[in-house]
């Protein structure tokens, strides 16, 4: 018997049924049904055209399916109206983003600040708190051109844990570092994954899959198989 996703009780922090997304003809995402348990990391992969980015934006209430349900933390995100998605995803979600999307003119502080604006009250104290988990508490005041690619994506995964959703959700989020950095920011979600944060990761990179506890493969918008991972402490650390 499966678990009711509508209670608190349940293991899964997102679950999909029988979901499917058309445009116009074309069938973007064929029942695909999904389940992801709390403090997991989990990555979706697929090629160029395999529905990956279109299964992220509804599970992010970027978008809204055609048909099925999409339970995110026991709520039907299908049935929630704009507003209501905004309103979700400004409390559930945190999204990291492989184009940075900070505010050129605002510091790294007022730049997680800005998520706290949207959220619910502004706490300059425990946006401090999130960029010194990140370790950036030496750059608070400086703006975005003034900081690295690894830097700049740190600021986003503070921006992203501030307001402690249930679900960090980061869509190719080391598409634009070199190989160092992406491997601070993989440490990053690993070390915030042991703490207990749930973590699903968008991406075509077959490296990146090592770093998470199980792949979910799509192709041609279907889903394809998944592989659990026994990761070695190599990928951890």
């Amino acid at each position: 018997m499966q678990p009711n996703p509508q209670s608190p009780s349940s293991p899964w922090v997102i679950e999909t049924r029988h979901l499917y997304k058309r445009f116009g003809q074309v069938v973007a995402l064929d029942d695909i049904n999904i389940q992801i348990r709390r403090g997991e990391f989990v990555a979706i992969m697929g090629a160029s055209g395999s529905g990956k980015t279109t299964l992220m934006n509804i599970l992010t209430c970027l978008d809204t399916a055609s048909e099925g349900q999409v339970l995110l933390d026991g709520v039907d995100a299908a049935r929630l109206d704009e507003e209501g998605r905004r309103a979700f995803r400004a409390d559930k979600i945190g999204l990291v983003f492989q184009q940075f999307h900070l505010i050129p003119f605002l510091s790294a502080l007022e730049n997680v600040m800005l998520a706290q604006h949207y959220h619910s009250v502004v706490d300059e104290e425990a946006a401090r708190r999130v960029l010194a988990q990140v370790g950036l508490e030496h750059r608070v005041a400086h703006l975005p051109s003034q900081l690295s690619g690894g830097e700049q994506q740190r600021v986003c995964i503070a921006r992203a844990l501030v307001n402690e959703p249930p679900v960090i959700f980061a869509d190719e989020p080391t598409g634009n570092l070199d190989e160092q950095n992406e491997q601070l920011v993989l440490a990053l979600l690993t070390d915030l994954h042991k703490q207990g944060t749930t973590i699903v990761m968008v991406t075509h990179n077959p490296e990146l899959g090592r770093f998470t506890d199980r792949i979910i493969r799509l192709q041609h918008g279907k889903y394809l198989n998944e592989e659990v991972n026994l990761r070695g402490e190599e990928y951890a650390s």
